[in-house]
């Protein structure tokens, strides 16, 4: 079945690793007749910082505006970004803060006391990539590094989300990393 897919790269330099995931797995997509849209995150104009906090909602500049309606638009979201101090790079999660906001991905009901999910009956694909460390080890040592984009980001609004983490990709030699662009290839065929 033909989906409309986003794919959002969370790092601001299209020439890594990770932009070479995003490639792929677009490649993919776009091969089995998927409709893609990507996005880099080092091409948008907008202000990470959340200057009064959540007390005020500041006024959304056109690329949280644009990435709000493709987010809209996709049956399902993939994110790709490397795995820094254990979380997203700090421009993503800044990103989030800015437009991950009640009315687009949620709303708190006052009377139910409930939170309304915008953005059910969608699926995402969390692609990490991490340098020096592996997934496993570093999720031994330090915890679950995903919980925040999987659980308190995506899924918070209804997003189901799958997490595919990768590495360490600074310490295989280039068949092992050609074998991961091959795999999140697949997945971008297979839509998932």
């Amino acid at each position: 079945m033909q989906k409309n897919i986003l794919i959002l790269l969370g790092h601001t330099d299209t020439e890594t690793y990770s932009g070479a995931m995003a490639s792929a797995y677009k490649s993919g997509a776009e091969a089995a007749g998927h409709e893609v849209r990507r996005v880099n995150i080092g091409e948008m104009q907008f202000d990470p910082i959340l200057h009064k906090g959540y007390k005020e909602i500041q006024e959304l500049e056109p690329s949280l505006l644009s990435l709000q309606d493709d987010f809209r638009w996709a049956d399902h979201i993939v994110i790709v970004y490397p795995n820094w101090w254990n979380t997203m790079p700090a421009i993503l999660k800044g990103l989030f803060d800015r437009f991950w906001i009640p009315g687009f991905a949620f709303n708190f009901n006052k009377e139910t006391k409930k939170i309304e999910q915008h953005l059910k009956n969608k699926t995402a694909r969390v692609i990490v990539v991490a340098g020096s460390h592996s997934p496993f080890k570093t999720w031994w040592k330090y915890g679950d590094y995903t919980n925040e984009i999987q659980h308190g980001i995506l899924e918070f609004a209804g997003i189901k989300t799958k997490v595919s983490p990768f590495g360490p990709c600074e310490r295989v030699g280039n068949t092992c990393r050609s074998k991961w662009l091959q795999k999140v290839e697949n997945l971008g065929k297979n839509g998932c």
